[in-house]
């Protein structure tokens, strides 16, 4: 065998190996040894009578897309945020309605806007602020609701137990990549009817350079 048939057998074995390694990393997501993220930017749960007076009485939402949670779903339907230094056009809504209206905005949307919004779990929203919300039928001002959603990951008890941890509690996940890291304060979401995703917003999946789909780790 000469020294170029050695050469090929050698690049061979290499890519082989290399192939093997990627099919195996594969598979760990698959059998739940990662969790995918989901990125969200800023949006709006209404209320059905928030969204009579901000859209018309008896007015039924769009649906757009579906989104990972069961049963959730992006809308066509887009509001206006206005608050006292500025405003923020084309929020987009998601359905369906909810019993209580939640705004959920970036960090840096609060400089725009001339507001103070806590962080915290989606429905935690007692002694939260309000903002002014405008349609194309009306406007409305909401006495509470706006808020930084804390990061978190949804799953169901099941998969809970299966990654050793508990509903609310609290863990630190792991990115790989270029610009990976580690995210300390992720809550544990594990109801019934849930998928299976880690929930981040916009700025902090540009931070780490973070992709839909891209799947972390869970260091406890």
């Amino acid at each position: 065998m000469d020294n170029y048939e050695k050469a090929i057998r050698i690049l061979t074995g290499t890519l082989n190996s290399q192939t093997s390694t990627t099919t195996t990393a594969s598979t760990n997501v698959t059998t739940g040894k990662t969790i995918p993220v989901g990125i969200s930017n800023r949006h709006i749960h209404l209320s059905q009578q928030d969204l009579n007076k901000l859209f018309g009485t008896g007015h039924q939402l769009t649906k757009l897309k579906d989104l990972s949670q069961p049963g959730q779903f992006a809308c066509k339907e887009t509001v206006i945020l206005c608050g006292p230094k500025g405003a923020i056009e084309k929020v987009r809504i998601l359905g369906p309605v909810r019993s209580h209206t939640q705004i959920e905005i970036l960090a840096s949307d609060t400089f725009k806007l001339g507001v103070k919004a806590p962080v915290r779990l989606s429905g935690q929203l007692d002694g939260t602020p309000g903002i002014t919300v405008i349609g194309p039928n009306g406007s409305i001002e909401t006495e509470d609701g706006l808020i930084i959603a804390q990061r978190h990951i949804h799953m169901l008890p099941s998969q809970a137990a299966a990654f050793n941890v508990q509903d609310g509690e609290n863990v630190t996940i792991e990115f790989t990549g270029l610009r990976g890291g580690v995210l300390n304060n992720v809550i544990i979401r594990a109801k019934e009817n849930s998928g299976l995703e880690c929930h981040i917003d916009t700025e902090e999946a540009n931070a780490l350079g973070v992709k839909p789909g891209t799947p972390i780790t869970i260091k406890k």
